[in-house]
């Protein structure tokens, strides 16, 4: 199977995201709150695809049930004073990597002016729309821990693929799947039905190919990452940087 993309290149390490859980859950909480509005108002996920895949999201980063379904019930509450829009940023970090920053905002001209900052301050710049892109590719994505090494690979794959996924890779500590985006919900029903948990459930722009950075601009790019991961309106980042 194809090894286009590493999941621990992308994603901050799982103790990482643990250390933010509260500040994971409001992101998650808003990306809600505009699917339920994009949905027409459905708090029912069977009806609403989108909000299927948050909430899927949702219990991979262990929000509580309790969590979401507050979350949902604001959402659907009328004039909950929650309006949110999302809002997609490209440019260059630190030696030309590409990056794609997903932003969910109140507040269109303050999250921008923070964005092309953050760019700023570590040596990179906000480019215009489509300028990096081009070179990734939207996929939904799935990750199962097996760092007790409990699941066996094949059996994994074999699941994954009868379950509708496109693609399959193997590292050492975890398993990724890959689907189309509109396949996601059902793939992820699949495998959680078969009692599979995630670590990590989500549409992702996967990159198409990774560029390695000199030790400076690499500790400029987590320097960057980091700003990016502390900003309330930032969702999503994502990039090309091969780490490691």
């Amino acid at each position: 199977m194809s090894g286009h993309s590493k999941w621990h290149n992308i994603q901050k390490t799982k103790g990482a995201q643990d250390a933010k859980r509260a500040s994971t859950f409001t992101k998650i909480a808003k990306e809600m709150i505009v699917a339920v509005k994009e949905g027409g108002g459905s708090i029912d996920p069977g009806n609403n695809s989108r909000l299927a895949t948050v909430i899927t999201k949702a219990r991979a980063a262990n929000m509580p049930n309790d969590n979401i379904k507050r979350v949902l019930e604001k959402a659907a509450g009328a004039g909950s004073g929650d309006s949110y829009e999302a809002i997609t940023y490209e440019g260059y970090g630190p030696g030309g990597v590409a990056v794609i920053v997903e932003a969910m905002t109140d507040n269109r001209n303050r999250t921008a002016g923070s964005v092309r900052h953050h760019f700023d301050k570590y040596g990179g710049n906000l480019g215009a729309n489509g300028c990096v892109s081009w070179s990734f590719d939207q996929k939904g994505v799935l990750v199962i821990d097996n760092e007790d090494g409990d699941l066996e690979e094949d059996a994994v794959m074999m699941d994954a693929m009868d379950a509708g996924a496109d693609d399959f890779e193997a590292e050492e500590d975890c398993f990724t799947i890959y689907t189309q985006p509109d396949d996601f919900n059902a793939v992820a029903e699949a495998l959680a039905a078969k009692k599979y948990a995630f670590t990590s459930a989500q549409i992702e722009m996967v990159p198409q190919n990774y560029v390695k950075l000199s030790a400076e601009d690499a500790e400029r790019m987590e320097k960057m990452l980091d700003i990016f991961d502390e900003d309330d309106d930032v969702q999503n980042v994502w990039h090309n940087w091969e780490q490691g």
